[in-house]
């Protein structure tokens, strides 16, 4: 079977695929997009998304997706709900090979996102999707525990900058670590342990997440969170610490393994681009969202970056006569 040719592959959804696709499709580049395993990306286990501008009450995770999704089909995108399972990028035109069926492309922009590292009991990340009280995102969720007592799972600069910001909602935060020390950067140290709402609970790794069935004003019944199982990493003591919040705050993995050995990456598997762009190193590819993002790592700047792998995407086929 001959492959599908395309002028312009987007490979994942979520804020910067969709944001791509609008402009590559207002653009009349008729993008063809890949939805992959998690069609929507993130924000589609995200409860409520407050901070998005233009929605001034606040709009569901799966709800902006969907939206974001509309808009794009609007203008000409075509969706596909298959999923990537090989690249190669070495190629002219570049060919992917998906679960259905293979295509080749002038242009591929990567918007694979990254995922949240859960601590592997299944409760969290469950209780993630619920609105059960578990979050791996501080200025997303935050708002929502305001004068509560709430505990992050973590060690590092990233674990300590998600509890100094969760200090202006909660009326403390439990900072969790395995270790006796923290991993973070002295400086951020330093005011994590000046912060009078900050309580360091050293030696600690989480067992379990304990709830309660509560009911919303709705009067519906729903799992919160009431307590971590604790287990002490020196003794073996096993203890309860009641809690309404918990943030998980050891770290990321950028969706990248489809790209390994192809593309240049960070330490972490963040794909590298040109600063102040959304190029790889490989003319004609670009990359977008979380997937290239270990900084920032907000819908709205994905979806920043998603018109700018749309715009630069634009410029290159029109710079190889390709884009009409």
């Amino acid at each position: 079977m001959s492959a599908s040719h395309h002028k312009v592959i987007i490979i994942g959804t979520g804020p910067a695929g969709y944001t791509a696709a609008l402009y590559a499709s207002r653009a009349n580049l008729a993008p063809l997009v890949f939805e992959g395993i998690q069609p929507g990306g993130q924000l589609t286990i995200t409860t409520e998304v407050e901070n998005f501008p233009g929605f001034r009450q606040g709009i569901p995770g799966p709800a902006l997706m969907d939206e974001m999704r509309e808009q794009a089909l609007r203008f000409g995108t075509v969706i596909r709900p298959e999923t990537v399972l090989k690249a190669d990028l070495q190629s002219r035109p570049f060919r992917l090979t998906t679960d259905l069926a293979e295509y080749t492309a002038d242009a591929v922009i990567i918007a694979t996102g990254a995922s949240a590292k859960w601590l592997g009991l299944g409760k969290d990340e469950q209780l993630s999707r619920s609105g059960g009280g578990v979050s791996a995102c501080a200025t997303c969720d935050g708002f929502f525990f305001r004068g509560r007592e709430i505990a992050v799972v973590g060690g590092g600069d990233t674990a300590v900058e998600e509890a100094l910001f969760l200090t202006k909602f909660a009326t403390r935060v439990h900072l969790i670590h395995r270790r006796d020390h923290l991993r973070a950067s002295k400086a951020m140290q330093e005011r994590a342990l000046k912060n009078e709402k900050i309580h360091p609970v050293w030696n600690k790794v989480v067992l379990d997440v304990l709830t309660a069935t509560q009911e919303t004003p709705m009067g519906e019944k729903v799992e919160k969170i009431r307590a971590l199982k604790l287990k002490d990493t020196v003794d073996g003591a096993v203890s309860e610490l009641p809690v309404e919040g918990l943030f998980v705050a050891i770290g990321h993995q950028p969706n990248t393994s489809l790209f390994t050995g192809q593309l240049p990456m960070d330490e972490t598997g963040y794909l590298k681009v040109e600063k102040g762009s959304s190029r790889t190193p490989i003319p004609g590819v670009f990359a977008c969202g979380d997937v290239q993002d270990a900084t920032y790592r907000q819908a709205i700047t994905a979806a920043g970056s998603g018109c700018m792998a749309a715009i630069d995407t634009e410029r290159w086929l029109a710079e190889q006569g390709l884009a009409e």
